[in-house]
């Protein structure tokens, strides 16, 4: 009879959030995130901001919270997040990058699974921004797709 092996198993580290500390304000900071969002199959969402606007000040903290500090999200997979400065020369101010994902407010919560902006989810109503219960259902949902793509 041959000897048997045992082999070890870990659990199953819990999927973490994690929170972009710098404002993305170039093209090619975004599209790293992106790339990274899409290799770890962790959905990354992004607050489309400018440095003028009270509401995104008042926003971002709620999300930050939410996704930080509670970990919303983690039990469906994770999220990652990030804040993304649209009047910044570097991303061709209102009219560039944040154009070509059809930002026309601000603030605007934008996802990205696969490297694909979730267009049909974004989220531009100042009212569900402002709303923790609506924005724990978004996030979880989109946390759930982790690397699946498709929207809704």
């Amino acid at each position: 009879s041959r000897p048997t092996r045992q082999f070890s198993t870990s659990p199953a580290l819990a999927a973490r959030n994690r929170i972009y500390p710098a404002r993305v304000r170039n093209e090619d900071d975004l599209h790293t995130l992106i790339l990274s969002s899409a290799s770890s199959r962790v959905p990354l969402i992004t607050l489309w901001m400018t440095t003028w606007s009270r509401d995104c000040d008042e926003v971002s903290p709620i999300i930050k919270e939410l996704i930080e500090h509670e970990g919303v999200g983690e039990d469906k997979g994770s999220v990652s997040f990030a804040e993304v400065e649209m009047d910044s020369p570097d991303l061709g101010g209102v009219s560039g990058v944040a154009q070509r994902y059809m930002i026309n407010s601000v603030p605007t919560l934008l996802a990205f699974d696969r490297q694909e902006a979730q267009i049909e989810t974004k989220v531009a109503r100042l009212e569900d921004m402002k709303s923790r219960e609506f924005l724990k259902s978004w996030v979880e949902r989109e946390a759930a797709r982790h690397g699946s793509g498709g929207a809704g």
